[in-house]
């Protein structure tokens, strides 16, 4: 079920796999683990997990749920950004990316969020390096977000996207996310000890 693809950049790998993968959340720590430690190197910068979405479409809830559940597995506020209580989405971005401006020095961002793709792809996460670039889906002009971000594939694109999103089944969204925010936190753990 897992892809690896080499990227443009040396010792950085791209990764891809269903929510379903049993190992998925092992295999997102181990991607995570490695594109963070290759592209901040020492953790020098304070990483910053801005979780992008909104609980008003439950295709775009998957960066609040995973920022939520994030934060009940202990990680602070002060690090992860977006939740269901407090979204990050297209209203509040700029204000966001402004306010994680002024509170750290040249913060390293990781950024989370739902997309849409080909019918052979809902389900998949991918663990890339670069930035995100969020509402691409509903053709939004939003800023780019991060240095390394992770997105999930909550639906079909191609067609009607704004329906698309509000009509995705919560239940896959949901798993997804609790997936993403487990291999984030195994890989924070790991890095931690």
């Amino acid at each position: 079920m897992g892809r690896l693809s080499i990227v443009n950049k040396p010792g950085i790998v791209e990764s891809s796999w269903h929510y379903e993968d049993p190992t998925c959340a092992e295999k997102i720590r181990d991607a995570y683990c490695n594109l963070l430690l290759t592209l901040n190197p020492g953790l020098a910068r304070q990483v910053v997990i801005m979780c992008i979405g909104t609980d008003r479409s439950t295709g775009d809830s998957l960066g609040p749920l995973v920022g939520t559940r994030l934060l009940q597995y202990g990680m602070t506020e002060t690090s992860v950004l977006g939740s269901l209580e407090y979204p990050v989405h297209a209203v509040n971005l700029e204000q966001t990316l402004a306010r994680v401006s002024e509170s750290w020095d040249q913060p390293f961002i990781v950024a989370v969020d739902a997309c849409l793709g080909r019918t052979d792809r809902i389900g998949y996460v991918s663990v890339k390096p670069g930035v995100l670039r969020p509402g691409t889906a509903l053709k939004k002009e939003l800023p780019p977000v991060g240095e390394l971000h992770i997105s999930g594939v909550v639906n079909v694109a191609g067609f009607l996207e704004h329906i698309v999103l509000q009509n995705t089944r919560l239940g896959t969204v949901f798993k997804m996310a609790d997936t993403i925010a487990r291999g984030i936190w195994l890989a924070h753990l790991s890095l931690t000890e």
